[in-house]
């Protein structure tokens, strides 16, 4: 068996995803071998080449590729698809607009979001909102996969591993897509998806202006920003701090959720955290059932404390 991981990367820098997305593979499907495709990208294949576990780099190098385009990339993997057992890619926005093109055309059913390798062909996954952990297995000829990556150890990124880098032909543009523009967000705060320390607020802080409470928090712990869907839809935050089943999924070592009542497709995204702290008024919110810490109060008196005694 041999597992293909599709690479999520800049064309300058390889994102953590990956590495997480490689322990799955490597797991599922033994050998390893990571395609990268972009456009002025060898400096993300050689640093995948000295990632733990790979066996082999592809290196799929063109303009066509440069800007992610989902219906290009899938191509390209389609192309180098063939003697691969299991294909992989992170579960994030990327994995999740490029595979099912894949699973489509290779006329499979892709297993998403896996939490937990069984064997080769059995994967655990989340459904109902993570209330449930499904046991799929496959009899697929192709296992097409994407990674919760976050309840995957990263493989190592510098071992000192020495795996080959073969460039491959790169696919023509398949002209369904133009890529018009990009508006790139500038955060000062660690990435959410990769922060240690995530700081998130509800709807219960009432407005956009109140959100900025949380800033002096999350700078102080050196977090990441997080918002509830309800927070978001309100206006009070922006989209891509929200956490959640149709956010982003999070497993930070500390999650403080400050006014937030704890909806099912929130918990969905952060429960998984390795400490969760809420701070709510309403003692029979949800979030207080996954909460390791709970406090009862008013945020716009806690917070100011936490602040304070954090100096």
């Amino acid at each position: 068996m041999a597992a293909l991981v599709l690479a999520e990367h800049d064309n300058h820098a390889l994102k953590p995803s990956t590495l997480n997305t490689i322990t799955a593979a490597h797991q599922a499907g033994g050998d390893v071998t990571v395609l990268v495709a972009g456009h002025n990208c060898a400096a993300v294949a050689q640093a995948v080449a000295q990632v733990a576990g790979v066996s082999k780099v592809l290196l799929a190098d063109a303009p066509q590729l440069g800007e992610q385009l989902a219906e290009n990339v899938a191509a390209q993997v389609l192309a180098v698809a063939s003697g691969f057992s299991h294909i992989v890619a992170p579960g994030t926005g990327f994995g999740k607009n490029v595979l099912p093109r894949v699973a489509a055309r290779l006329d499979v059913a892709q297993i998403s979001d896996i939490l937990s390798v069984v064997s080769p062909d059995t994967f655990t996954r989340p459904i109902y909102a993570g209330n449930v952990i499904a046991t799929v297995q496959s009899q697929d000829a192709v296992k097409v996969l994407t990674v919760r990556t976050t309840t995957f150890d990263a493989a190592a990124s510098s071992s000192g591993g020495n795996a080959p880098v073969e460039n491959v032909t790169a696919v023509a543009d398949t002209g369904l897509t133009t890529f018009v523009s990009r508006d790139i967000a500038k955060l000062d705060r660690p990435e959410l998806t990769a922060a240690k320390v995530v700081v998130s607020g509800g709807r219960g802080m009432g407005s956009a202006e109140n959100f900025k409470l949380l800033e002096p928090l999350a700078d102080k712990l050196g977090a990441a920003m997080g918002a509830s869907r309800a927070a978001v839809d309100a206006g009070y935050a922006p989209n891509d701090w929200q956490v959640g089943q149709t956010g982003k999924i999070v497993a930070p070592q500390l999650y403080i959720a400050v006014a937030i009542s704890g909806a099912v497709q929130h918990l969905a995204g952060m429960k998984d955290s390795k400490v969760i702290v809420a701070i709510n008024k309403d003692p029979d919110a949800p979030i207080f059932g996954v909460a390791d810490y709970g406090i009862v109060a008013d945020l716009f008196e806690t917070v100011p404390q936490l602040i304070a005694e954090l100096g």
